[in-house]
């Protein structure tokens, strides 16, 4: 189940093509043209998202609040909460192509922030490169009217060595703190793959809970096989599977067996999505 649901994530990485569009200050959310965006802002504090794309020769319209969906329409109809389980494969699609404007946005900013420096270095470059031009001038007139005005020449270039003397002082104490940046990137390296590793043990941890939810849910006939199963939620008020409430008993034995999951109540989506409240 996993291997097919990772292959249908690489084709929609590569069907996915919308480009976001931030910057919009306003923004009708649904219309009745193709066109593609993705406007996010905040509202009372949250973080509203309401994407735009085609897929599959269809026009999608989503939002999102606080990554969560709360609306969603196909080709300008829109769909009930109960239905959108019909549109799992699109809905994926629009979660796929959310993150890839979250990543091209954040590289932007990089490369903009890359940008706003290298512009910065060149003026820096291009004021020295002036002065130094200006000093040329002046230092070959004054070579030629007057040779008496070496010795101050001698004053001026004694002055440089000073300066010099100072700027290999900066560029020590600038490589030494590139030393120690270096060392904090390689502490940062050594904390995120941790992290890392941490992160797959919870995804295969959550892989095993689920395959064995599924095998104790087609045993009890309460779904006919392992594909079935859309929907799971398990709290307080009772299990549900599929949008179906079940009956107290297989309540009870479901929340004793998966106690540990279900202390604060946890809802599963085919999506691959574990809420836990």
């Amino acid at each position: 189940m996993k291997a097919k649901y990772l292959g249908l994530m690489g084709i929609l990485l590569a069907a996915a093509t919308v480009s976001a569009q931030t910057t919009k200050s306003a923004q009708t959310a649904y219309n009745d043209d193709r066109n593609n965006y993705d406007h996010v802002r905040t509202v009372n504090g949250k973080r509203v998202e309401q994407i735009q794309m085609t897929w599959n020769d269809k026009a999608y319209k989503a939002q999102f609040v606080n990554d969560k969906l709360t609306e969603l329409y196909v080709d300008g109809e829109k769909i009930s909460e109960a239905d959108w389980v019909k549109h799992t494969d699109a809905i994926a699609a629009v979660r796929v192509q959310i993150k890839i404007n979250q990543e091209q946005a954040a590289a932007n900013a990089i490369q903009a922030k890359k940008n706003r420096e290298q512009a910065h270095v060149n003026e820096e470059q291009e004021k020295r490169n002036a002065e130094q031009a200006e000093r040329n001038e002046l230092q070959a007139k004054k070579n030629a009217e007057q040779q008496a005005r070496n010795m101050e020449q001698d004053k001026r270039n004694a002055e440089q060595v000073a300066v010099n003397k100072e700027q290999a002082k900066r560029n020590a104490e600038q490589a030494a703190r590139n030393e120690l940046q270096a060392k904090r990137n390689q502490e940062q390296e050594a904390v995120n793959r941790v992290q890392a590793k941490r992160n797959a043990e919870q995804a295969a941890e959550n892989e095993r809970f689920i395959k064995e939810l599924t095998e104790d849910l087609v045993s009890d006939k309460i779904i006919p096989d392992a594909n079935s199963l859309k929907y799971f939620s398990l709290n307080t008020e009772g299990m549900t599977v599929n949008g179906v409430k079940q009956p107290d008993e297989l309540y009870k034995k479901y929340k004793e067996k998966y106690s540990k999951q279900s202390s604060g109540g946890f809802n599963y989506s085919r999506d691959g999505i574990i809420i836990t409240n």
